[in-house]
């Protein structure tokens, strides 16, 4: 965004998610030191502040200095402290830009009205809680520099790094930095070996496959490096109720059926493409297995790996049940 559009009077920044919260600041900061090197940047916490403290920070400047004041946690300030900001927006300095960062929650709402009321360039920055959302901004890292991105190459993505954002932005610009081209699986995996090729789900998409020497070693990898056995049978779970729901439905077109379930595309061809190899009673035998096993993971069953490693037998076993 150019300079002139960010170094406004007052943005106000709502929402609690900690990296687009600071990525919403650092851009005014940047466009400030950008026109003068020099700019004062001063970061407070509302919580803080005293009366008279706002109007020393926002007094003005003898010789029109470019300023950056960024008011944290807005929602804390205190009431006797709330006039000198509302007064200040009325009438603001030219040479300031204030960044009033807000939590958005029902706590300091009668502020979040008042300076809305200043028309402030708003940035809104919620939690990213739903999976949806997160691989939506793991899409948007990628394509920053106009890549085009495999949707299956995002998944795997989220299941190797996880969904904290700050892991996924730094996965994502790694990434881009280190290779040129689509970001497809290979190249996530050529990243986070290990962590990728170990995941759960990687080793319940080989068990599905029946693969089971492929599917052993992966889970013995990832024991060796941190990976629980409830997240693989938990994976397990996943993927075997996801090829029942599609199986369930065939004949309907891939998009169609991606609106039904809520589920991505890429991910109804995969198991449209894995369910082959099935048939019913096979895929209830193993939703049966996995039952058993979640419950032996969560301490029904003194030795866990093993209880894995049985259930990947069983599930192999399921697969060719009947044929």
């Amino acid at each position: 965004m150019p300079s002139d559009d960010l170094l406004v009077p007052l943005t106000l920044v709502v929402g609690d998610e900690e990296l687009l919260v600071a990525r919403a600041v650092t851009e005014v900061v940047h466009a400030a030191r950008s026109i003068d090197p020099d700019a004062d940047v001063r970061d407070l916490v509302c919580g803080d502040l005293q009366r008279g403290d706002l109007d020393e920070v926002l007094t003005p400047s003898l010789f029109g200095d470019r300023r950056v004041v960024v008011l944290r946690s807005a929602q804390d300030l205190l009431k006797e402290v709330t006039p000198e900001l509302t007064s200040y927006v009325g009438d603001p300095l030219p040479e300031v830009s204030l960044v009033v960062v807000h939590a958005g929650g029902q706590k300091g709402k009668a502020l979040l009205s008042s300076l809305a009321g200043a028309k402030p360039r708003r940035v809104d920055v919620p939690k990213l809680n739903k999976y949806g959302d997160r691989r939506d901004f793991a899409r948007r890292e990628l394509r920053a520099d106009g890549r085009t991105v495999e949707e299956e190459a995002l998944g795997l993505l989220l299941e190797s790094v996880g969904t904290d954002l700050r892991e996924l932005a730094s996965a994502a610009g790694q990434l881009l930095a280190d290779t040129t081209g689509p970001v497809t699986v290979e190249v996530v995996q050529r990243y986070h070996r290990g962590r990728a090729d170990s995941s759960g789900f990687t080793v319940a998409d080989r068990a599905v496959d029946g693969d089971l020497a492929g599917a052993l070693e992966l889970a013995r990898w990832g024991a060796s490096t941190g990976l629980a056995p409830v997240l693989v049978t938990s994976a397990l779970a996943s993927t075997l109720r996801s090829m029942a729901m599609v199986a369930s439905s065939a004949g309907v077109p891939a998009g169609q059926l991606a609106t039904q379930l809520g589920m991505p595309s890429w991910k109804v061809d995969k198991c449209r493409r894995q369910v082959r190899g099935w048939r019913p009673e096979g895929l209830s035998a193993a939703v049966q297995a996995v039952a058993r096993a979640d419950a032996d993971v969560k301490g029904a069953a003194a030795d866990p790996a093993y209880a894995v490693e049985r259930t990947l037998l069983q599930v192999v076993q399921a697969r060719g049940a009947g044929r």
